[in-house]
């Protein structure tokens, strides 16, 4: 995983302003259209999944598509067991996760795509099933990232949903 630059920006900017890049703008999008949204993504990683160039770097110091697939697939892991922790508790901090360290220790590049294909079908899945089952009156519930970051399960779900957007912006072709 040599030659990536670690994220450090605070993305939670995305909840009160559009994307610049991917133009993701979650003042326009409703939490509980977030499961949906999901899913359909999920579709599109499978299939680039199969692709001939899926382990190619397009340049120095950007993830090939399996590296972004194996982020996916992690993400929607770690936003599952989020909000399930602010379903279940009052208040919960929220373990922190270096997406660059797992990466790292996880070797994404050399991780089998099929497989990864899976994964991140079922990880999305799942996901998915835990926002279609938020009560109406629980969108409201809190939870904190390590920073100090406050997030209801709403804003969460927004906030992944922009991840997930901006990702697949990540790997498609530029026009």
């Amino acid at each position: 995983m040599t030659g990536i630059e670690p994220d450090t920006k605070d993305w939670t900017w995305v909840l009160g302003e559009p994307c610049s890049d991917c133009g993701y703008d979650a003042g326009s999008t409703r939490p509980d259209d977030v499961a949906g949204r999901i899913r359909h993504d999920a579709d599109g990683w499978v299939a680039r999944l199969a692709g001939a160039s899926v382990t190619e770097r397009p340049a120095v110091g950007v993830w090939s598509v399996l590296e972004y697939g194996c982020h996916i697939r992690d993400v929607h892991r770690i936003f599952a067991e989020r909000v399930r922790l602010m379903l279940t508790e009052i208040d919960p901090q929220f373990p922190n996760w270096d997406q660059d360290e797992t990466a790292v220790a996880d070797d994404y590049a050399s991780q089998d795509p099929s497989t990864v294909a899976d994964e991140l079908e079922r990880a999305a899945a799942d996901v998915a099933d835990v926002y279609d089952s938020v009560p109406a009156d629980a969108w409201s519930r809190r939870g904190l990232r390590s920073n100090g970051s406050e997030f209801t399960v709403a804003t969460i779900a927004l906030y992944h949903l922009h991840d997930v957007v901006h990702h697949t912006w990540d790997v498609s072709p530029r026009r």
